[in-house]
């Protein structure tokens, strides 16, 4: 029994490059959360007994100490193994070997499609608040420095020694450095982004069917109305009285919000969120058709623009202007895409091209942001209007009548019906995960918690729909933990455990989690 310590090494070395070709990693899977081609697929007895052998192998040992790892013929099969991804659904594994995984190409898009959200609508805005040019130049600076934390987040799992950590996410990286304060406090900051990315479809969604509405009813009363008694045209005292009893019913913040609840509140209860998944490709042609409408509208209304370094005139917002912390806020949120990264980085094909490609998605996630914020400030008729008039979300400056914005606000309006029961899914798996360790407890809790979720979108777009704002608080509360603090200080601990941290180092994380706190205090004086 007495073996040398170096043996030992080549041993458990040996033993892991065994278990890498075998595809050897075994998850506890909930029958529920499989997916597979039956829907009622169930975990099989000898899984069931498999399973109980693995967890028992695991218990004799720490997670640190290697030596009574379970031996091969424990391990199942690649084609017995199931992947327990974080949106809380089991997928069966189809294959481990380097053509299941996706190419670099792929991965690219799939991160700028991932970040690609709402942010977009308010970019604009945000340019006009901090001025056009020193817009640009924010838009450029805060993307290099949420490129850069997502980077120490990506490389954080394998910074720590001795621990299998491939299949960690950020928040077992935040519990292994700060214990359970690391991985209760990500998970409320991860919370905040979820629950603002709802609020802020709620109130869009509100925004869009209203709109929709507007250009629907407007239609019919140019060619007539359809009833039972046949199809009229109605007369300027008939349109009249039909259209104060249309506005009493159709409104944007008292009756349309609410109109939403009989829609969605049935489609957060369901147990499974893999068929609203299927429709994930709607914000890819979502955010194309918008490139292509900001496009065709540039071109028609040309470029309305006069520098005022630091004076505003009638019409034009001076190019560097003191409200310029909105914009850093809404950015947070629009480049925001560190709780998910690790995981959308395992599928790549080519691992050592993870950073290459993490940051050419950045690069195409920031000029998409550049292109939409610049050609609409400039497009933006000045005269007659005052660049002032931007609103937070930029299709609200286009009239309801217009047909190319109402096919973009119908688009949007179905891509976040699809998307806002996956939010809440991602809400309810890890929010009834960590205080009841089950996704599902019961209906009860499910419609609870779905109601606070609601009952706030509610709110917000009836009393406060500011999606600028919103985002902007949103997006500087998470990324003040997720974005700044806990990826700066985890970077400088592993360095100084290592030996290698340097007071430039040091200087520099500690300037970037004084940068978030002041963009968060920042946004509450504007």
């Amino acid at each position: 029994h007495c073996v040398s310590v170096t043996g030992v090494k080549l041993w458990n070395k040996l033993k892991d490059e065994v278990k890498f070709v075998l595809s050897s990693r075994p998850f506890h899977v909930e029958p529920r959360n499989i997916v597979g081609d039956d829907p009622q697929e169930r975990v099989s007895a000898e899984a069931a007994i498999l399973n109980s052998r693995v967890h028992y192998y695991s218990r004799l040992t720490g997670s640190s100490d290697r030596l009574l790892s379970p031996p091969n013929h424990v391990i199942p099969r690649p084609e017995e193994i199931y992947i327990y991804s974080p949106l809380g659904m089991a997928f069966k594994v189809t294959g481990s070997d380097a053509s299941s995984r996706n190419p670099s190409i792929i991965t690219i898009f799939a991160i700028w499609n991932t970040m690609m959200g709402t942010s977009i609508l308010s970019i604009p805005w945000g340019i006009k608040q901090s001025g056009f040019t020193l817009g640009i130049l924010i838009l450029i600076f805060t993307g290099l420095l949420m490129l850069y934390c997502c980077y120490i987040v990506l490389k954080s799992p394998k910074a720590i020694p001795y621990v299998d950590t491939s299949d960690w996410e950020f928040p077992d990286v935040c519990r292994y450095y700060f214990g359970k304060f690391g991985q209760w406090s990500s998970l409320v900051f991860s919370m905040v982004s979820l629950i603002g990315a709802m609020v802020v479809y709620w109130v869009l969604m509100s925004n869009f069917l209203y709109n929709t509405g507007q250009f629907i009813y407007s239609k019919s009363q140019r060619t007539g109305v359809f009833t039972k008694a046949g199809y009229f045209r109605c007369t300027m005292r008939s349109v009249f009285r039909c259209w104060n009893s249309f506005e009493h019913w159709w409104s944007k913040t008292n009756t349309i919000p609410l109109y939403l609840i009989i829609l969605l509140l049935p489609l957060l209860c369901f147990r499974s969120a893999s068929f609203f998944a299927r429709f994930t490709f709607l914000g890819t042609i979502s955010v194309i058709y918008l490139i292509s409408l900001v496009t065709y509208k540039a071109i028609r209304l040309g470029f309305h623009l006069e520098f005022h370094w630091f004076d505003s005139t009638k019409l034009f917002v001076p190019e560097f202007r003191l409200l310029f912390p909105q914009l850093t806020g809404v950015l947070t949120l629009a480049f925001f895409i560190h709780n998910c990264i690790i995981t959308l980085m395992k599928s790549n094909k080519h691992q050592e091209n993870n950073v290459r490609d993490l940051s050419v998605a950045y690069l195409l996630v920031g000029l998409t942001y550049l292109y939409v914020g610049v050609l609409i400030f400039a497009a933006f008729p000045s005269p007659p209007l005052s660049k002032e008039c931007i609103e937070p979300n930029f299709l609200d400056n286009f009239p309801s009548s217009d047909v190319m914005v109402f096919v973009a606000r119908t688009c949007l309006l179905f891509q976040m019906i699809t998307v806002y029961p996956l939010l809440g899914y991602l809400v309810r798996v890890q929010m009834m995960g960590q205080l009841f360790g089950n996704h599902y407890p019961s209906f009860c809790h499910v419609l609870l918690l779905n109601i606070i979720i609601v009952g706030a979108g509610v709110l917000m777009a009836k009393f406060y729909p500011n999606i600028g704002s919103i985002i902007r608080f949103s997006g500087a509360t998470c990324g003040l933990a997720l974005v700044f603090i806990f990826p700066a200080l985890v970077h400088m601990i592993s360095l100084k455990r290592q030996g290698a941290l340097s007071w430039p180092s040091a200087v520099f994380h500690t300037f970037l989690i004084l940068l978030g706190i002041a963009n968060l205090v920042a946004q509450f004086f504007m």
